[in-house]
């Protein structure tokens, strides 16, 4: 067999208000390359049934990743990829079963410590975001106590999310896009993550330097505020590098799993 290289399983979650439809180009070219990829549709978004109103926390918008990770046999890894601020749902999915996966991906995504409350990260993110730059998305709230919910607009998603993706991706997001939700209110009072088990998980940091929805300068602040194992780039990539750059992202993740997984 020598120099064929062992088949990974990268498993990946999306950004919030999109679904598992989002690696629609990835997943082809990684399984091209000869691996397996299991993108999740998390919980009221995509395909997945159940309505946002019935979502009311981090964990249970968490739970079909939670699903996928427990159904992993026990004597395999996945590579875990966590996009935007899906950063959030892999965090847990590191909390919950470490055991399970060789190296979470942060691609250009939220990603917090153990050091700080789980909210922390969001917190600065908020701070750092004039409510201007989100154009025409739409904030509302549901729940009691009220939770926080947003659906981008298709202004937002042409000159921010996508802006450098093709014209039909622009249109797919208008297409498909959901309400959806940080779970803040939630995260503020939450658990912190643990340097046992999130902290125990290698972790790599994917920077997309053309990013307006998620800055450079805020992804590698959040490098510095909890260093990672590796950092690396994709240039002249927006906030969808699975739209914008899919190659350069396949030979990314390839290259992380041939190195940690």
């Amino acid at each position: 067999m020598g120099g064929v290289m062992q088949q990974k399983h990268f498993v990946a979650t999306h950004g919030v208000g999109h679904g598992s439809w989002v690696y629609y180009k990835l997943k082809p070219r990684i399984e091209v390359a000869g691996h397996r990829f299991t993108p999740v549709d998390l919980a009221a978004s995509g395909v997945n049934e159940k309505k946002l109103e019935e979502v009311l926390t981090l964990d249970e918008y968490t739970t079909p990743l939670l699903e996928v990770l427990a159904s992993i046999p026990e004597n395999e890894k996945v590579v875990l990829i966590g996009h935007s601020g899906g950063g959030m749902a892999a965090s847990v999915g590191m909390e919950k079963y470490p055991e399970k996966i060789a190296v979470a991906v942060f691609l250009n995504a939220i990603m917090p410590d153990s050091k700080n409350r789980p909210s922390y990260v969001l917190e600065q993110y908020s701070a750092k975001t004039p409510l201007d730059a989100w154009l025409d998305t739409q904030f509302s709230t549901y729940g009691c106590p009220p939770i926080t919910s947003l659906l981008v607009g298709p202004k937002f998603i042409a000159s921010s999310l996508y802006h450098l993706s093709p014209v039909e991706d622009q249109a797919l997001g208008t297409l498909l896009m959901r309400p959806g939700s940080l779970f803040i209110e939630d995260l503020l009072k939450a658990d912190n993550f643990t340097d046992e088990k999130f902290g125990s998980v290698p972790r790599v940091f994917v920077v997309a330097t053309e990013d307006k929805t998620i800055p450079p300068e805020f992804q590698r602040w959040m490098i510095e505020n909890n260093p990672v194992k590796e950092v690396k780039e994709i240039k002249g990539s927006d906030h969808m590098p699975m739209f914008s750059k899919p190659d350069e992202l396949c030979q990314c993740l390839v290259e992380i799993a041939e190195t940690y997984a």
